[in-house]
Order: structure tokens, then C-alpha cells, then sequence
């Protein structure tokens, strides 16, 4: 699932019903907007990779090896200059699939309609998001820094996540990893009454933040232990609470889970 989130006075709405066809070209590169200029400058392995497989990962997902790439470009409205996460190595359609909506989830964040009276500059954010190759699956968060052009008082995090089945290359939605989607939002949202106080975001934690909707729960990642949940700035606390991620265990969500994706999702 991509979604965009700009938190605070901005508002955004979360583009949950993109399909990838509509920000990506028949060549699996995203696709620029009316005068975008994109275009890689590096590719380097991940600072991060070294903690992203876990020590059980088969010969398949040993074999993956998490990389970025440098995004840079300008239209008339924003300026970017964003290092986002890849993949290199295993199956190459599924390299293929989580790269290029790596790639079309920045490019959502590009053509966001954010404030029509200024543009805007998107570059690394303050913190980096997990990336985590399992034996089953891929998942990544990526923070972009999105700050007004003029600048106001501070900027606000944007935040994408990508998670893909290894077994058939193809995205995981919250729909498809929940056998009934109502029941799985009500679950998180039950869940993360109790994680929340314990969080930065403290007792006093924003209630209509984890309210049991599609866009609130929209950032999310697998890992090992449990569903990831990413929240965005303002979202469940004060701005300098900072990002607020959880994990809800696999053992919370199992009886609401689709049949078999516990195990995709946990591996």
C-alpha cells in the first residue's frame, strides 16, 4: 500500500486507491510529472541493510541485498533531492516490483496537492524507516522531509511503506493480509490503545489518529515480531512527540488474519 500522510496544519488526502499502473510507465520507472526532471545519481548499499534480514533468511531472500538510490529533480512547483530505498539481486520480478513502487510512492508525494498557494522541497528525512527482507516478503518504509518553499516554521515528514509478497511479486494491501478489513481495523485499533500510552505520543495520545480507519493504518511494514504500524507527525501526539511507530504482534491479529499470510507476513 502507498500512501502519502503530511500531518499538522497541511492537509492531504491519502492516496489509498492509486493503482501502480497510474504512477508507473510500461518500463517499471515511475513516471515524471508535466515537466519533472528524475533521475538516479547513486546506487550504494543501504547503511541499513546489514539489520534488515533476519538470521533464518533461506538461500531466496539471502540472496536480496537492500540499496538505495538518489532521486533528484525539479518541476514548477517542488524541488526533491531524496535518497529512497531498493533492492538488488533474488527474483527479479519481485526486485522489479518493490523498486518501481519504491520509486512511484516518491512520485506520489511529488504530485500531491499540498498548499496551491507555494510549492515545496522534498529531501532525506530526519529518521530512517525499517527495511526488512524476510523469506516471504519485502517491506520498507521510506521518511521523506517535506518542508514549504518559502519555508514556514518547520517542516512535517511524509511517509510511504511498500510491502511485497516474494512468493508472487506482487503488493500486500491491508484488504489482502486481513480476511475481513473491518475486523482487522477494529483489531488495530484495539491494539494500539494499549502500545500508544506507552509511546512518546504518552496517555494523552490523539484518539482520532488510531481510530479503526483505512487511512490511519494505511503506513505499515512486516517484521518477524509483528505488524509495523507507522504513524505520521500530529497523528496520535504533538509534533515534538516525533514519528510514532508500533508493532502490534502477529499473535494479536492471527484470528483476523487471511489464511496463510501469518506467514508470509512474519517470515
Amino acid at each position: 500500500m502507498r500512501v502519502v500522510r503530511l500531518s499538522g496544519c497541511l492537509t492531504v488526502a491519502a492516496l489509498l486507491a492509486m493503482s501502480l499502473a497510474s504512477c508507473s510507465s510500461t518500463d517499471g520507472t515511475a513516471t515524471p510529472a508535466p515537466s519533472t526532471r528524475v533521475v538516479t545519481v547513486t546506487a550504494s548499499p543501504s547503511a541499513s541493510a546489514s539489520s534488515a534480514a533476519p538470521s533464518t533468511t533461506t538461500a531466496t531472500s539471502s540472496a536480496y541485498t537492500a540499496t538505495t538510490a538518489r532521486i533528484t529533480g525539479a518541476n514548477q512547483r517542488a524541488a526533491w533531492d531524496v535518497t529512497i530505498p531498493q533492492l538488488s539481486g533474488g527474483t527479479p520480478a519481485v526486485t522489479a516490483e518493490f523498486n518501481q513502487s519504491m520509486r512511484a510512492a516518491l512520485q506520489d508525494q511529488i504530485d500531491a496537492q499540498y498548499d496551491p498557494h507555494s510549492g515545496f522541497t522534498l529531501s532525506n528525512g530526519y529518521s530512517k524507516g525499517p527495511f526488512h527482507i524476510g523469506q516471504r516478503v519485502i517491506s520498507a518504509e521510506q521518511i521523506t522531509g517535506w518542508i514549504a518553499n518559502p519555508p514556514g516554521a518547520h517542516g512535517d515528514s511524509l511517509i510511504s511503506t511498500v510491502t511485497i509478497d516474494a512468493d508472487n511479486a506482487k503488493p500486500i494491501t491491508l484488504q489482502d493480509a486481513f480476511g475481513n478489513l473491518d475486523a482487522g481495523l477494529q483489531r488495530l485499533s484495539s491494539e494500539a490503545a494499549k502500545i500508544l500510552p506507552t509511546t512518546n505520543a504518552g496517555p494523552e495520545y490523539q484518539r482520532e489518529g488510531m481510530a479503526p480507519t483505512l487511512t490511519n493504518y494505511a503506513n505499515w511494514t512486516a517484521s518477524p515480531d509483528g505488524m509495523r504500524i507507522h504513524f505520521g507527525d500530529y497523528q496520535v501526539g504533538a509534533y515534538a512527540a516525533g514519528l510514532i511507530t508500533i508493532t502490534v504482534p502477529w499473535s494479536a491479529l492471527s484470528d483476523v488474519l487471511a489464511p496463510g499470510m501469518q506467514d508470509v507476513l512474519s517470515s
